[in-house]
């Protein structure tokens, strides 16, 4: 019997982050001993593997699912002092199985809709449970992608702002092939990634998780378990927008530029190329008058360009790079225009400048210069 999905409500992130773990309440007998396994718990070796960020599916673990005795409610919420659920109004308490995992069955015979009550000190929040949503990229994508012809892979990786089954939040997805596990983490988590495991999409490499409310300017990261049981965060490679460096977080984004160079886009492609005209201005936007922004390079470069006669702009890497003297040339996001100029709306208002006074754009991207 599936589960049916419903949402994820997170703490606002203002709320302030516990400094340790409280002590855990005392666990009911036969609870709390990660070598027992009793009826209707996980058993010691997933509960061992989710808690080491190195499971590949905890959605099989965490959430509600049919058991012999009904349905059994599982939360993995580290530094809770409580955790329940509320069902139809009726509130039920989860047993303290320890290290941040809560646990109980219910006499269900289907999986209803519920929220969950999870106490941090004093105060309680009323959450919904983000292992209950179906995988958010599409079996289409994950085909496309193992034969090597996604053509908008920028869609299918990274963090994509989306409403998924009814629910507005943030997917996120990575490529990590080799990896034992892969969580994520950021701000809307304190940065701790213990209750945001994401689970492995098949043989596809790809780890995948949606988190409702988490919106457009959350900073992120991905923390993965190495094959050797050691642990890395890394920065999302297709990331859309990144921190300005030295920080290194990516951050998610939603554009909101809107074109205006439809006179442009519908032009190009009836010009013969081979009977055009064509001389191209290389530039280095950040050195070319330094200090501009994207948004003042948009006022200065597109007239300059055309009174020299020049038909197009040549852009030296623009993608976020960690070391400005390498002028672009160390990438570490495939698709994220260096915050050092802007945002990339900024960046897209500029090649809509560009386009709107006949300037073609051709962009110089270096993905296999990618540095650690």
């Amino acid at each position: 019997m599936a589960a049916r999905n419903i949402s994820v409500s997170l703490p606002a992130p203002e709320t302030p982050a516990p400094k340790a773990a409280p002590k855990a309440q005392a666990p009911r007998p036969g609870r709390g001993d990660p070598g027992i396994s009793p009826p209707g718990s996980m058993d010691a070796a997933d509960r061992a593997r989710l808690l080491a960020g190195a499971h590949h599916d905890p959605h099989s673990l965490l959430g509600a699912h049919p058991v012999p005795d009904g349905v059994v409610f599982r939360a993995l919420r580290p530094y809770a002092t409580a955790v329940a659920v509320s069902v139809n109004g009726q509130r039920a308490e989860l047993d303290d199985l320890g290290d941040g995992l809560f646990e109980t069955v219910l006499p269900l015979e289907v999986i209803p809709e519920y929220t969950q009550l999870v106490t941090y000190g004093n105060d309680e929040y009323e959450m919904q449970d983000p292992y209950r949503f179906l995988p958010s990229l599409g079996e289409f994508d994950l085909h496309l992608f193992g034969e090597g012809r996604h053509e908008q892979l920028w869609k299918a990786l990274g963090a994509e702002p989306m409403v998924h089954q009814g629910v507005t939040g943030t997917r996120f997805t990575v490529w990590a092939p080799n990896a034992r596990g892969v969580r994520v983490i950021g701000d809307f988590n304190y940065w701790d990634g213990t209750a945001f495991p994401m689970r492995s999409l098949g043989s596809s490499g790809v780890w995948e998780l949606f988190v409702p409310r988490v919106a457009e300017g959350a900073l992120y990261k991905f923390e993965i378990t190495r094959p050797n049981g050691s642990r890395t965060q890394r920065a999302d490679p297709m990331a859309r927008s990144a921190e300005m460096p030295p920080a290194t977080a990516s951050v998610v984004h939603q554009s909101h530029h809107k074109w205006r160079d439809e006179e442009w886009m519908a032009g190009r492609g009836r010009r013969p190329v081979h009977l055009s005209p064509f001389s191209v201005y290389e530039v280095h936007l950040p050195s070319w008058r330094p200090g501009l922004t994207y948004r003042q390079l948009a006022d200065q470069l597109p007239a300059y360009v055309s009174d020299l006669g020049f038909t197009h702009v040549e852009l030296m890497p623009v993608a976020e790079h960690p070391f400005g003297g390498s002028w672009g040339y160390q990438i570490t996001g495939f698709y994220a225009p260096t915050a050092r100029l802007g945002t990339p709306d900024d960046f897209k208002y500029l090649v809509d400048a560009l386009h709107r006074a006949g300037i073609g754009v051709i962009m110089d991207w270096v993905p296999a210069h990618f540095p650690r």
